[in-house]
């Protein structure tokens, strides 16, 4: 009786250890697609009261739900093959550790596929192609800004851990760099209670904030000399917006190539053109 005993313990723990090697091999554990964002980077995600235009209840936050265009490419990821979507809340530095310690499948959050993150994250994608803005006052002191240059002197700020605050500002000559914003919605109200002059961002979120904030105008520099410079690699990585998962889950990064793949960036604007359409006027 002993042996047998042990034999079905022995069985037991293989099943178990098999179990759980199944969420490193797929990504994916009894067919829900664990995905995380701040639920507060509006249009990529934000969080709402309801689940009008399709949004998703918050796991963490009972009673909330997110929506959004990651919110909508994780329905279209999850969709595809045959998944549930589970979104969890987090804080922007947050996302990367809980992708390394499997506490979710992906992040979906509007990151740009750097260099630096890929040392530490597989992704997936893109699925989004930004571009790098400035955002001020359309009555404001720089609202004519042609360059970067026309911007020298000026106050300003950007989202922590970006390379709009740590490579993007400090090209601006003789800028006023204040402290990073923690949060994207901390970033637009600095802007909107004249804190700083001006905030450095990507274009899905400056579209954003001139939807919910009239009084704001855009400054694309792209294509022009007075853009901000840098290497054509880093440009790259810093526009392409990725499914960030846990390095080596290759079954689950293929899995969500393959629905992005079927997406152009045609595809990818015309989605993000409806998240901005439908996203609340404040969060």
């Amino acid at each position: 009786m002993k042996k047998i005993l042990s034999l079905i313990m022995v069985l037991a723990m293989v099943l178990a250890l098999a179990a759980c090697g199944s969420k490193t091999k797929s990504g994916v554990e009894d067919g829900v697609l664990t995905i995380a964002m701040e639920c507060a980077y509006a249009p990529y995600n934000w969080t709402q009261s309801d689940d009008s235009n399709g949004a998703v209840p918050i796991a963490n936050v009972p009673g909330s739900y997110a929506n959004g265009y990651d919110v909508m490419i994780g329905k279209k990821i999850a969709e595809a093959n045959g998944w549930q979507l589970e979104v969890i809340q987090s804080d922007w530095d947050s996302l990367v550790p809980g992708v390394q310690t499997g506490t979710f499948d992906a992040v979906i959050a509007g990151q740009s596929m750097t260099a630096e993150r890929s040392e530490q994250v597989d992704f997936a994608g893109p699925y989004f192609y930004a571009t790098i803005v400035c955002v001020t006052k359309a009555d404001g002191k720089f609202a004519n800004a042609t360059s970067i240059a026309d911007l020298a002197g000026g106050s300003c700020t950007a989202q922590i851990a970006t390379i709009w605050y740590d490579q993007c500002l400090p090209q601006i000559e003789g800028a006023n760099i204040q402290t990073a914003a923690e949060t994207a919605p901390a970033m637009l109200m600095a802007l909107e209670t004249d804190t700083v002059d001006f905030i450095c961002t990507d274009m899905p979120t400056a579209q954003g904030a001139v939807a919910a904030y009239p009084d704001m105008k855009i400054l694309d520099f792209s294509g022009t000399d007075g853009d901000f410079q840098f290497s054509d690699e880093v440009r790259a990585e810093n526009v392409n917006i990725g499914v960030s998962v846990m390095k080596g889950n290759t079954a689950l990064k293929d899995k969500i190539d393959a629905v992005l793949s079927t997406m152009t960036a045609d595809d990818f604007n015309d989605l993000m053109a409806y998240a901005i359409s439908v996203q609340p006027l404040s969060e």
